[in-house]
């Protein structure tokens, strides 16, 4: 690709401190939101997002406010890089009507149309075929947003994933996948269930334009993010983004996290993308302790008013229960 000014990451002081604030949120996020399982506050099924951080930030960071996002069921990192308001989303989380979904969507279905961001979604490699319905919806009414899918490396063994991406090739439609590689699909590595391990590869069979970045690299993401987000709002159809990263928690908070090694972890660890960027930032000279330690001390009150809100928020009143919901119960044919 032609290099170009809207493909390059520039690395200024402020830029280096808004993207280490960004993904030391979600890390601090995340960690409150496991010991608040713990603590019974949270219930459900809860997929934390402690080491992925990089990929949500690197990427929605490449984004407009105009272009939308579909994400999975590991999604609070991608709500809060987003920008919807840390409060809601931990109110969503205890099941609170002042959530993001009104209580009702809990970790797996925060969503929020005025923030264009349309989901979690539980289904695994569900939300491919939606991204390709806004895609669409965008390509008919003529505008230049672009439709950015998250998704795991299990879901390319989904058929939906093959069907999407074919839809997006033909019709030429402004998507930008993110596959967010972290070698296991739950509990199975991905070499144990796909033949070609490389997600990449799978994008070329149908002329799509892909690239593999190392995902616990936030400045390597953002880079690769900003030439995929300007190739498809050039009009040159959709590209593939697959982000090599890694899960330092369990696949969910039920799972005892057998399959793979200690070392494997604690070496994946050596890695993480929060040091990385603050190892680099600190000997450049770009950011400096005081820095770091303004940035924890303002996501620690962020933090105890999201966690305040949610403990006073109140819970949906039984009378509405009903509200938004449908039924395909038959009418009644009058005897």
């Amino acid at each position: 690709m032609k290099d170009d000014e809207n493909d390059r990451v520039h690395l200024s002081r402020d830029h280096q401190i808004e993207l280490l604030r960004q993904m030391m949120r979600i890390r601090r996020f995340e960690e409150k939101c496991a010991e608040l399982y713990t603590q019974e506050k949270i219930r459900g099924f809860l997929h934390l997002y402690i080491g992925e951080e990089a990929n949500a930030v690197g990427v929605i960071t490449a984004l407009s406010k105009d272009d939308a996002i579909v994400a999975t069921y590991r999604e609070h990192g991608h709500a809060l890089a987003r920008g919807l308001p840390m409060a809601e989303i931990m109110a969503e989380m205890y099941g609170k009507v002042s959530g993001s979904s009104r209580g009702r969507g809990g970790s797996m279905h925060i969503f929020s149309a005025a923030h264009r961001f349309y989901g979690g979604n539980a289904i695994v490699g569900g939300g491919l075929p939606l991204a390709v319905g806004l895609a669409l919806a965008d390509k008919m009414q003529g505008t230049q947003r672009v439709t950015c899918c998250f998704f795991g490396e299990g879901a390319a063994a989904e058929g939906e994933f093959h069907e999407t991406l074919n839809l997006a090739a033909l019709w030429k439609l402004p998507t930008l996948f993110v596959c967010e590689n972290n070698l296991y699909a739950m509990g199975t590595a991905i070499q144990r269930s796909q033949a070609n391990i490389s997600i990449r590869e799978k994008a070329a069979v149908y002329g799509i334009r892909a690239e593999a970045v190392d995902g616990m690299n936030v400045v390597d993401v953002e880079a690769a993010a900003r030439r995929a987000v300007h190739s498809v709002r050039r009009g040159e159809g959709p590209y593939l983004l697959e982000c090599k990263t890694y899960r330092f928690r369990a696949h969910s908070m039920f799972d005892p996290d057998l399959y793979r090694s200690k070392d494997e972890i604690e070496d994946w660890k050596g890695r993480d993308p929060i040091q990385r960027l603050q190892q680099w930032s600190l000997s450049s000279g770009g950011v400096h302790i005081p820095d770091l330690r303004m940035i924890e001390e303002a996501i620690a009150r962020e933090l105890e008013e999201a966690v305040a809100f949610a403990e006073t928020g109140e819970w949906e009143p039984v009378e509405q229960l009903e509200r938004d919901v449908t039924t395909s119960e038959p009418k009644r044919v009058p005897s």
